[in-house]
């Protein structure tokens, strides 16, 4: 199905997503501001969509009568999550317009096939090979990959799925330890820093971004991103996004991608990963720029025109883990929101997540400001608030 055959969808049309997990809550309520209705499919009948969106399809993501409901529901169809099952997407690009393409997804889904694409467009990325079995961990060419980390080729995020690996002696039992499924074993670099490129391609090519934001992580898992990245220099951050401009050209991509770099100590730029949504580390978007992510997301999924998003305040994102709903003790508490919400330039967002688990991601907070410093010194006083350690 060619791109450009879809027309405009105007306002008023119902717009479909695969996901119901707190990016497709934030889709949903991106959509309904532009005047369309949203219909979301999700196995989890109280997942974050639920509480905002009439049309709630509560089914597999792969289930026959669900994605037939989906189709005849939307106009057009797009995902929250890259770990889609391949045949549901297949079908429903066959049958509603669906961005991204499915093709575009599936590369999302392997670290194999990304670093793959990566490669063939020239765009760095870490020294890596591909392990699909015991036979080929134990027979790896793995010179100059160790000290490495071994990640699986799917389903691995927040940290999840990855081991290191000293040598070569070590392979087998960390291929086994990962579940024995297909693996790619990087080489680990020297990293400086972590930035994202979050940019929208539209059907005719046209593409908009924004500025690159520089990302913390704790245990794996996103702690806080910063608007504009405080040490990246302007080379650097234009050669990061047209590198990601390249991957979205190369892809044919439609709708908002992510792309994750490594910044190495030596000045190096490297691709990691990308996802084919937007991405944690552009929720602050929601709050310190003209056009969130999100209506960017709306807009190439009808066919709108896309216009260059302007940050029009610096920020900092805290993500809200569910470890703040506990005291020392283990017992369940309310984090101290009187306090944040007193802070200058404070935006609350929560998920609607029933239950608060350790490292469930609950909700963020964006705080915007003048000048980046305020903003840090904002964010600085709510992690005070909250227990959380300083960065």
């Amino acid at each position: 199905m060619k791109s450009a055959s879809f027309p405009y969808i105007a306002p008023g049309a119902t717009l479909g997503v695969l996901g119901g997990g707190q990016l497709g809550r934030m889709f949903s309520q991106a959509a309904q501001a532009a005047g369309y209705g949203v219909a979301v499919m999700e196995p989890d009948a109280h997942a974050p969509a639920a509480q905002v969106t009439p049309i709630y399809i509560n089914a597999a993501y792969d289930d026959a009568d669900g994605l037939h409901q989906l189709a005849r529901s939307a106009a057009a169809v797009t995902v929250e999550f890259e770990n889609v099952p391949a045949t549901a997407l297949r079908w429903l690009d066959a049958h509603v317009q669906l961005a991204p393409h499915a093709p575009a997804v599936a590369t999302c889904q392997d670290r194999a096939a990304e670093k793959a694409l990566f490669t063939r467009l020239g765009v760095p990325c870490a020294p890596h090979v591909r392990i699909d079995s015991e036979e080929a961990a134990r027979g790896a060419q793995i010179d100059g990959l160790v000290p490495g980390i071994l990640k699986t080729a799917r389903m691995g995020y927040d940290g999840k799925g990855q081991a290191g690996v000293t040598s070569a002696a070590e392979l087998p039992a960390a291929w086994r330890a990962l579940g024995g499924v297909p693996c790619v074993l990087e080489r680990k670099l020297d990293l400086h820093l972590e930035i994202s490129v979050i940019l929208a391609r539209a059907r005719d090519g046209k593409m908009v971004y924004f500025p690159p934001q520089q990302n913390l992580h704790r245990s794996g898992i996103l702690f806080a991103s910063f608007a504009p990245a405080p040490e990246l220099d302007p080379a650097t951050a234009e050669r990061a996004v047209q590198a990601a401009l390249a991957i979205a050209e190369g892809l044919d991509y439609v709708g908002v991608l992510c792309v994750e770099f490594f910044l190495l100590e030596d000045g190096g730029l490297v691709a990691n990963e990308m996802a084919p949504r937007p991405h944690n580390s552009g929720h602050h978007t929601l709050d310190s720029c003209d056009f969130s992510q999100f209506d960017l997301q709306v807009r190439a999924l009808v066919g709108a025109p896309l216009a260059q998003p302007r940050l029009h305040s610096p920020a900092v994102m805290l993500n809200l883990m569910g470890d703040l709903w506990f005291d020392a003790a283990g017992s369940r508490r309310e984090p101290d929101w009187p306090a944040v919400l007193g802070l200058s330039g404070a935006h609350l967002h929560l998920y609607g997540k029933r239950e608060a688990r350790a490292g469930r991601k609950m909700g963020h907070l964006t705080f915007t400001a003048a000048t980046p410093q305020a903003a840090r010194a904002s964010a600085l006083q709510a992690c005070a608030a909250l227990g959380l350690a300083p960065f």
